[in-house]
């Protein structure tokens, strides 16, 4: 919902609040990290090559070895007795199998057909679904606070970083886009199969104009001379400034060159940083469009942080694919962003349980401003049949990390329930195939279909009714699967 830093006139503790949920991708904890987490690369690469970078991750304890190295097997999985949930948000299907062969869905037999050479396992007549996607999530941020990220050892960052990633991937998350932060290193990791975790799409840096939304210099710091050398933010990848069509050509070109399998610009003010107001337009229409040019000529997308009319049309106009947040929004920006064919990254910011509290009176009224908007947002979304992704936009706050699910289920509010979950699956896995050619994982996401990946949940529930089931993974997920492998089964027998 914004970046919150720690405050450059405000060190008070009221700021640094454990329910901090929104967008803070380019916080001075962020800088922190960066400081250690590169300093600390960069000497392993000096010393021992690119794999000691990663020995804090495989020093990683996992709570039970199967989550660590989960079983694989050279023969075909068959799902039987079971109700499918497809991803589609069409209605819950019976009748139907499930044929697994490797990390691939292959088939769905009917039932009672059977598969020669298949294990088989009886699903007990309970949900089969796809594997749930956050698309505005951040990997290495979201289970430490900010003090933490500033004061703790790397290797304890490293290690809460990969834990985290185990327990989404055990709440049921097999997919997440990273909406800002060091995740390159975590992501080659859990590919390797050297931890657990969902599959990820890093962003990289954001790129921010001189006083934007990723500007965290202090007043000190400030006129900026031609020779200055790059502040620490930058120099450690968590936000790049850039200023005039060249500069942005540059910094983009950097993150595709480190990975990113799209670009994050930020394109309007936050609710949490002091000094670029919530109503304030960034990057000009011809610095945009240097960012998707640049995104475009790698065959991948720009998403922009932005929450104005003006913004929302100023960077919809310069070709951005995915509007992220974008809570005050108005008919002609919605209308704009279903006739371009834009994504609508939304998550529910509502001034609920899951809030972020502040200390000062102006940020309460921005916040008050967005959660009214966000109700709105929504309405518009299905007025004009907006195509809408969902994410939670959760970090710096580890005990609002489980709420990952509850905040899916409060969706029904605005959705009927299949829409709702339809949208963390089905549509969310179309979303992140805006990447086109960068896409690190080309199989279809989020549906279950032959052709997509094997990502998939056995669950108790009905998501006919509602889907609470979710906000209790431990107990309601049965069985977790990625790539084909079981995470966790708890099915009897």
């Amino acid at each position: 919902m914004g970046v919150p830093a720690m405050s450059r006139r405000d060190t008070s503790q009221g700021y640094l609040s454990r329910r901090n949920r929104v967008c803070q991708c380019g916080s001075v904890a962020c800088t922190l990290i960066y400081q250690r987490v590169m300093a600390d690369m960069s000497r392993r690469l000096f010393l021992g090559g690119i794999a000691a970078t990663l020995i804090p991750f495989t020093s990683l304890r996992a709570a039970d070895e199967r989550v660590r190295r989960p079983a694989t097997s050279d023969r075909p999985l068959l799902l039987t007795n079971l109700r499918l949930f497809d991803g589609s948000g069409k209605p819950v299907q019976d009748g139907v199998q499930v044929l697994i062969q490797g990390n691939v869905i292959t088939a769905l037999p009917a039932a009672g057909e059977t598969v020669e050479g298949a294990q088989v396992m009886d699903c007990q007549g309970k949900l089969v679904m796809p594997g749930l996607i956050d698309v505005h999530w951040h990997t290495m941020l979201a289970a430490i606070a900010q003090t933490t990220a500033m004061t703790a050892d790397l290797g304890y960052l490293y290690i809460a970083a990969a834990q985290e990633a185990e327990r989404t991937l055990l709440r049921g998350f097999t997919s997440i886009r990273d909406a800002g932060g060091p995740a390159f290193a975590l992501k080659r990791a859990i590919d390797e199969g050297m931890v657990p975790g969902p599959r990820i799409y890093p962003s990289g840096a954001m790129i921010s104009q001189t006083a934007g939304h990723g500007d965290f210099r202090l007043r000190s710091e400030v006129p900026r001379g031609s020779d200055t050398p790059h502040n620490l933010v930058e120099q450690r990848g968590v936000a790049m400034i850039a200023d005039g069509a060249d500069q942005v050509l540059r910094r983009v070109r950097e993150q595709l060159m480190l990975g990113a399998s799209q670009v994050k610009i930020m394109a309007g003010g936050g609710v949490a940083s002091l000094y670029d107001p919530l109503d304030s337009t960034q990057f000009s229409e011809v610095e945009v469009r240097a960012a998707v040019d640049a995104a475009a000529d790698w065959n991948t997308y720009v998403m922009a942080h932005v929450y104005t009319p003006r913004g929302i049309q100023r960077t919809i106009k310069a070709g951005v694919k995915s509007i992220e947040h974008g809570q005050l929004a108005d008919e002609a920006s919605a209308r704009m962003m279903r006739d371009e064919g834009v994504w609508w990254s939304l998550q529910p910011f509502l001034m609920d349980e899951d809030a972020n509290t502040y200390p000062d009176a102006e940020r309460r009224e921005s916040q008050r401003l967005v959660s009214e908007g966000t109700v709105n947002a929504y309405a518009l979304a299905q007025k004009y049949g907006v195509k809408t992704g969902w994410g939670t936009d959760i970090l710096f706050n580890a005990k609002n990390t489980p709420s990952q699910g509850r905040q899916l289920a409060k969706m029904v509010r605005f959705y009927d329930p299949l829409t709702a979950l339809a949208q963390a699956t089905g549509a969310n896995g179309e979303l992140l195939g805006l990447s086109g050619a960068r896409n690190p994982y080309p199989h279809v996401l989020g549906r279950i279909v032959p052709g997509a990946f094997a990502d998939l949940l056995v669950a108790d529930g009905d998501p006919a009714r509602n889907l609470d089931f979710l906000g209790d993974p431990e107990k309601n997920l049965r069985v977790i699967m990625k790539d084909g492998k079981i995470y966790k089964n708890s099915l009897s027998g």
